[in-house]
């Protein structure tokens, strides 16, 4: 289960930053500065990556048992800015048993 958390929590945070960038510079770039160079680059890198995001995002919620609620929280948090950052630390306090939202826990 380590190893699958440490994988999680390496992609989150790795698709978290494209996702920041692709929303607060390559966006911007593309509608007010008229260079659609940054969209171009790091959206399809933002795209793959999230697909491996939600592969070791299944893996570990196929060895932690989750349930079908917090498996599409977890999977959501590489589609909003910043979220998964805040998902990946939900993630560790559901694994480690130090988590503060008890009605995910159901899930």
């Amino acid at each position: 289960m380590n190893g699958a958390l440490t994988r999680y929590r390496v992609i989150a945070w790795i698709v978290g930053v494209m996702l920041l960038l692709l929303t607060l510079v390559a966006m911007p770039m593309k509608y007010f500065g008229d260079n659609g160079t940054g969209v171009t680059v790091i959206a399809p890198i933002h795209g793959w990556l999230y697909v491996v995001y939600l592969v070791l995002a299944a893996d570990l919620a196929r060895r932690a048992q989750w349930g079908v609620k917090k498996m599409l929280v977890v999977a959501l948090a590489g589609t909003i800015p910043f979220f998964s950052f805040v998902a990946e630390r939900m993630v560790v306090g559901w694994i480690k048993g130090t988590d503060a939202s008890p009605e995910l826990n159901k899930a």
